[in-house]
Order: structure tokens, then C-alpha cells, then sequence
């Protein structure tokens, strides 16, 4: 069977961030550990150079971390069947140029062509992963791959070394005491409860905040420059910028700026609890075995809170104060709608030791489906 050379995978920007994020990952994974030559197709290079400083943002064509990166400016442009990868990945049903698709039914083999999907926990996805659809005109089959938590999707993303990379960084407080440090941390700091925030505007920060500024315990709150800025510039009294912090009752907040994907992946490690949104900083903290509350991406006529509930079903298992806390983040009706933010934090806290337990209860689990990238691949391979 002739060996895949060449991957093109095409990426549209809609959530800042977590598309990016995904797919940056994605394009590095495969080359380094599948040694395939990849072409990463992204129309938004301003937000990728938010994870990825070396980003030139006026280039059409660069070299990154053995990944070729192409500005996708428009759907125009003409291709030829030289200009077709063996294997074609549409991220998030995203629409390819039209020539490029032309292109691809001249070629001989046809390319392997997916459309990978977003990540949910619903159980209909066991269903349509793999799944075939024919193009209405042309001789060419897409195939659908969807992320997933079973055996019967493709995995979530993950790098063969990250969980060594992980184990060792945790197991050594002087490792994450110097990397937070290079953020103002100081050993006090240290020593309180250490969370990091990431969400959408419309999360409750503001609720969260005061609570955690006039409880009992010790909170130290590292935020990415840009989120909640409303919220994190009027607790701190002046511009919500990379490297300013103040301290009010028991909290310290500091605003950090947006750090490379590795260094995020360490920042997650190193904190006690996670607030995430989206997928890609969703799946990395899963990966870091450490209690997390996920802001879910948006969606009309609340579709996402069935999404998230789905994830609880399968993650909050006798962790109710999680699963509480989280729909209530997100917004979702819940049984218990009257609680304040200052008892659900009570109720959140007091559970934070079993959710580190069924943390690395998943974790287990999770690296048991194998990974998505090699999974996509072993499965490519049976298409040729």
C-alpha cells in the first residue's frame, strides 16, 4: 500500500480560539509522530498567533514546528491534482474552495477525505462515526470522524508523551512553583488554592469572584489577558492587562498573557481547579487530572446545555455539586435553582477531593480509547 506523504487540513476560526487550538494541535501531532507532511489551511491568523507568538500574520505561506502554514483568504483560486493531499480533513464541516474539490476527483487514488467533527458526549455520535457521504456530483465519499469518550468514537487529542510530560511536572512542587513564578506568583500564592479562568463574556465571574473574595479560604485567580475583562478590570481598579493583579479579602487575582499551547497545558497542571470553555482547553484539562468546570460554546435554542448535561451523565458520576455548579455556570435550568453562588461554592468545595479521585478515574478511561490522531489514522489506512 503506497505510504500517505501529504495532509492538508482546513480550518475556520469561529470560537477565537478553541478551533485553532484544536487544529494547531492536530497538524503538530501528525507530523511529529505519524511523519506525514501537513498543510495547515487557517483564515484567522491573528487569533493563531495568540497561541503561537511566532506566527507572521502578514505571511501567506509559512514554515511552523514542521507544519506548512497557509493563510486561507478566500474560496477562490484554481488547483490542479498536484496540489491535493492524500489525505483532506475538513475541520468542523467547514467548506473547502470549490477548484480544490474539482481537484480532488482527478485524482488517482482519490485522496482520503473527513470531515472531523466537534466533541459531544451524546450517544447518537456512536452512531454516525465513520459514516459515508457521497458527493451529489462528483466521484468522491467524505467521511465523518467524531472525537469522543467510548471506544466507538475517535478518541480525544492527545500526544504519546503528554501524560509522562504531566507526571513528571506534578511531581515536583519546586517545577510548577518556578513556572508560575514567571507569572508574579508568589509562594503565599502558592500555598492557596490556585484556579485558573477561562470563559465566555456572559459567564458569572462577577457571583464567583465575591464569593471567593469574602470566604474563609485562600484563592489565587490566574486569568488570560482579554477574558471577563469587564469583570476582572473592576475588581482590579485599573486596565485588565498581562501582569497586573491585586489582592481583596482572601482572593488575588492576576491577569496573565496568553502563553504558547504548552505552557497553557502546564498552567492547567499546576492549578488546583480549571475553568475552561470550548474544546480544545476542555480536553486538555481533562488530561490534566485536575477538578474543572467547562463553559460550554453557545448555541441557539440552548442546544449546548444537552451537550453539557450529556458530558455530566457521563463524568459527574455522584458528583453533584459539580454537575450543580457547572449547569448553573452554563446558565441551565436546574433542580436547585435557588441556591446562591456562595452555597454552591461551599457544596463545590467540599467535593473538590472526589473529583480529583474521578479525575484520574477518567484519565484511565479516556487513554484506554487510544488517540484521536493515530485512530484517524489507522482508519484512513483501511480507505486506501
Amino acid at each position: 500500500m503506497k505510504k500517505f506523504r501529504r495532509l492538508d487540513l482546513f480550518c475556520r476560526v469561529v470560537d477565537n480560539y478553541g478551533d485553532i487550538g484544536i487544529c494547531w494541535r492536530l497538524a503538530r501531532q501528525l507530523r511529529r509522530e505519524h511523519y506525514i507532511n501537513v498543510t495547515l489551511w487557517v483564515d484567522d491568523l491573528a487569533s493563531f498567533r495568540r497561541i503561537c507568538p511566532e506566527v507572521d500574520t502578514a505571511a501567506d505561506d509559512q514554515q511552523l514546528d514542521g507544519v506548512q502554514v497557509r493563510h486561507w483568504r478566500d474560496q477562490d483560486g484554481v488547483y490542479t491534482p498536484a496540489d491535493v493531499a492524500d489525505i483532506v480533513i475538513e475541520f468542523f464541516a467547514v467548506d473547502i474552495p470549490p477548484g480544490y474539490i474539482e481537484a480532488m476527483a482527478q485524482c488517482e487514488p482519490r485522496p482520503v477525505w473527513f470531515n472531523l467533527e466537534g466533541l459531544t458526549a451524546e450517544e447518537w455520535v456512536e452512531g454516525c462515526h465513520r459514516l459515508t457521504s457521497p458527493h451529489p456530483r462528483l466521484p468522491l465519499t467524505k467521511h465523518f470522524f467524531f472525537p469522543g469518550f467510548t471506544d466507538k468514537t475517535g478518541g480525544l487529542l492527545r500526544e504519546v508523551e503528554l501524560d509522562e510530560q504531566r507526571r513528571q511536572f506534578q511531581s515536583s512542587p519546586a517545577a510548577m512553583a518556578e513556572f508560575l513564578a514567571r507569572f508574579g506568583v508568589t509562594p503565599a500564592e502558592m500555598a492557596a488554592t490556585k484556579v485558573s479562568l477561562f470563559c465566555y463574556p456572559h459567564a458569572p465571574v462577577s457571583a464567583l469572584l465575591d464569593v471567593w473574595r469574602q470566604g474563609d479560604q485562600a484563592v489565587t485567580c490566574l486569568v488570560p489577558e482579554g477574558v471577563a475583562a469587564e469583570t476582572v478590570q473592576a475588581f482590579l481598579g485599573t486596565e485588565a492587562k498581562a501582569g497586573v493583579s491585586a489582592t481583596d479579602g482572601a482572593l488575588t487575582l492576576r491577569v496573565l498573557p496568553f502563553v504558547p499551547q504548552p505552557d497553557y497545558d502546564k498552567l492547567l497542571w499546576a492549578c488546583d481547579l480549571n475553568f475552561v470553555r470550548g474544546e480544545d482547553s476542555f480536553v486538555r484539562a481533562q488530561w490534566a487530572g485536575k477538578p474543572f468546570v467547562w463553559h460550554i460554546y453557545p448555541q441557539d435554542e440552548d442546544l449546548h446545555h444537552k451537550k453539557l448535561r450529556a458530558f455530566l451523565q457521563r463524568y459527574a458520576v455522584e458528583l453533584d455539586a459539580l454537575a450543580e455548579f457547572s449547569l448553573r455556570w452554563n446558565g441551565a435550568p436546574t433542580a436547585g435553582e435557588g441556591s446562591g453562588w456562595q452555597a454552591l461554592w461551599l457544596a463545590f468545595a467540599q467535593q473538590m477531593p472526589a473529583m480529583q479521585a474521578r479525575a484520574g478515574e477518567w484519565q484511565a478511561q479516556m487513554l484506554a480509547n487510544g488517540d484521536l490522531a493515530a485512530n484517524l489514522m489507522a482508519f484512513a489506512a483501511t480507505l486506501r
